[in-house]
C-alpha cells in the first residue's frame, strides 16, 4: 500500500496534532484528511506554515490546560446521580458504561467530556456510591462520584392475615375447661362396684320394703252351707 507524508492541520485522534509530520495510506489522505482540511501535503511552500501551525497548536494545548485544571477542580465537588432498573432481587438490568456517564455530564452539569477520557476498569453493575477516574489531560486527572439508585419501586410487605374468627367485644376470654355439674366419676365407679350386674339368666333379687315382706292373704271363710 502506497504512503504519503503530510502536515496535520489539526488535532487528529490517534494520528497526531497539527504541525506534526506523519506518513498516511496515500488513499486516506486523499479521501479523508485533505477534503476535511486536517492536513496538507508535504512541499516546500507548506513547510512555510509549520510556524504558524506549531503557534496555534502553543495556544490550543495552554487553553486546553487551563480549562481541564478548573473543571478537575470542580469535578470533586459534583456528585452525578445515575437511575437504573432493576430486578425484585435489586440487581441491576444490564451496566453503566462510559458512554453512559458521558451522556449524563452533558444532561445534567453540561460538560462535554470525551468518553476515552473516562477511566473505568470495568462496567459499573451494583447500585450504591462508585468512585473513578477522568483522564482529562495528559498531565491533569480528576475523581468523579457517582451515586446509582434503582427506579424499581419496593414491594409492600403486608402482615399475615389472622385465622380465625376475630373477637367480639364482650366475650369471655378463653379459659380452662371445666367439668360437667353433676356427681363426680369416681362415685359413679364406686355404685358400680356395690350394685354389681346379676348374671345372665339370674334374676336379681328385689330388695325388701321399708315395712318388711308382706303378709299372707287370710283364706277366705267358707260359705255356711
Amino acid at each position: 500500500m502506497a504512503k504519503t507524508e503530510v502536515i496535520l492541520t489539526a488535532n487528529v485522534v490517534g494520528l497526531g496534532a497539527e504541525s506534526d509530520q506523519v506518513k498516511v495510506a496515500a488513499g486516506y489522505a486523499r479521501n479523508y484528511l485533505f477534503p476535511r482540511s486536517l492536513a496538507i501535503p508535504v512541499s516546500a511552500g507548506n513547510k512555510r506554515r509549520l510556524e504558524v501551525l506549531r503557534q496555534r497548536r502553543a495556544e490550543r494545548e495552554a487553553h486546553e490546560f487551563n480549562t481541564m485544571t478548573e473543571l478537575a477542580k470542580g469535578m470533586s465537588k459534583l456528585t452525578l446521580l445515575l437511575k437504573v432498573k432493576t430486578g425484585e432481587d435489586g440487581k441491576m438490568f444490564g451496566s453503566i458504561t462510559a458512554g453512559t456517564i458521558a451522556d449524563e455530564l452533558a444532561h445534567q452539569f453540561d460538560i462535554h467530556l470525551d468518553r476515552k477520557k473516562i477511566h473505568l476498569e470495568h462496567p459499573i453493575r451494583t447500585l450504591g456510591d462508585h468512585e473513578l477516574e477522568l483522564r482529562l489531560h495528559q498531565d491533569i486527572t480528576a475523581k468523579l462520584n457517582i451515586h446509582v439508585e434503582s427506579t424499581t419501586p419496593k414491594p409492600v410487605e403486608t402482615e399475615p392475615e389472622h385465622r380465625g374468627r376475630p373477637g367480639r367485644e364482650g366475650d369471655r376470654p378463653a379459659g380452662p375447661r371445666t367439668e360437667k355439674r353433676g356427681r363426680p366419676q369416681t362415685a359413679r365407679a364406686a355404685e358400680g362396684e356395690e350394685k354389681p350386674r346379676a348374671a345372665k339368666g339370674e334374676k336379681a333379687e328385689k330388695p325388701a320394703g321399708a315395712h318388711g315382706p308382706k303378709a299372707a292373704r287370710p283364706a277366705r271363710k267358707e260359705k255356711a252351707s
